[in-house]
């Protein structure tokens, strides 16, 4: 039987999962999206995408719903997760995709959260952010999802950069011992960000996107200690924002337990891409890729992470 799916927030997150389960249509229904955009506009920016190119099926719209493959799905246009119809429409998952609410409700400030959904009678909740307190689990496909457990309500699925840097910290880790490390991450421009200058909270962000590297924040290094707790305060790093609309790069520079050579972190890197995730391995989560790609060549690539060996560099006391 299908999973009943609600998505909460039509952005680009929401809409490219929604283009995966409509792909595996017969593990996932999608039974209600809300968004405050014209519906219209949601149908088009669904059938049409600029990074992603056009919806493999079909797309259309009325008033009150978009229509894929001859489909319809109502679109809902609800402020207040708590007003939603979840438990009338049986939804099993509410993915929480708008990037508002990234923490749990607060009944005394009367805001809602990611948990709100759970009240509004969704069995589960996704989050497609890191979470601003605790949720359940901070899963990362790959790292941690074996601690997923079937009582779990609320269940962050961390950011873009933690699933790409916490398999290859955990690679590291396991084969080799991290003492501490720091990352930096050369990352596409979002939608965070502004097209011109113009006014943003964090001043960096305020400078026009496409035309400037624009150093930014990131706790995606500190993240990773919540998928794997023995990294936890050993990781640290920032952010490159760039001229480009996806494919994004992940540098972790690392002092290790012991002594290796490059061989010995590449064929770790090898072993754990081509060993099944059931036999202790990372295979379909890690891509070890041998030609020379750049990041245009990685847009649409399902892995977390794909590691480039020939990018491996050593530097030991002795030189």
């Amino acid at each position: 039987m299908a999973i009943r799916v609600a998505i909460n927030g039509f952005g680009r997150i929401g809409r490219l999962v929604f283009r995966n389960m409509a792909a595996r249509a017969s593990d996932f229904e999608v039974v209600a999206i809300n968004d405050l955009t014209y519906t219209k506009t949601l149908a088009m920016l669904l059938k049409y995408d600029s990074t992603h190119c056009r919806f493999k099926g079909t797309v259309g719209y009325d008033e009150s719903s978009i229509i894929v493959d001859g489909k319809r799905i109502p679109i809902l246009k609800e402020r207040d997760p708590a007003k939603l119809p979840w438990k009338d429409m049986r939804v099993d998952v509410a993915l929480e995709s708008t990037g508002i609410f990234t923490g749990k409700a607060d009944a005394a400030k009367g805001k809602a959260g990611y948990d709100t959904h759970l009240a509004a009678g969704a069995r589960k909740v996704v989050l497609s952010a890191p979470a601003k307190d605790e949720p359940d689990l901070t899963c990362v496909l790959g790292v941690n999802d074996d601690k997923l457990t079937a009582d779990m309500k609320c269940v962050s699925n961390a950011s873009c950069t933690t699933n790409c840097l916490a398999p290859m910290a955990k690679v590291l880790n396991d084969n080799f011992g991290i003492v501490k490390g720091l990352m930096t991450t050369i990352h596409s421009y979002t939608n965070d960000q502004r097209l011109l200058d113009l006014p943003h909270d964090n001043l960096y962000r305020a400078r026009a996107a496409a035309v400037n590297i624009v150093p930014t924040t990131t706790g995606a290094a500190k993240a990773v200690g919540l998928a794997i707790p023995a990294l936890k305060g050993k990781l640290t790093g920032t952010a490159l924002r760039v001229p480009t609309p996806d494919g994004s790069v992940t540098d972790l520079t690392a002092i290790l337990s012991k002594k290796v050579t490059k061989k010995e972190i590449n064929d770790a890197f090898k072993k754990a891409a081509e060993t099944p995730r059931e036999q202790g391995g990372l295979k379909g989560v890690l891509e070890y890729n041998e030609d020379p790609i750049v990041s245009s060549d990685i847009v649409g690539n399902p892995h977390s992470c794909i590691f480039v060996p020939d990018q491996t560099l050593l530097l030991t006391k002795d030189g």
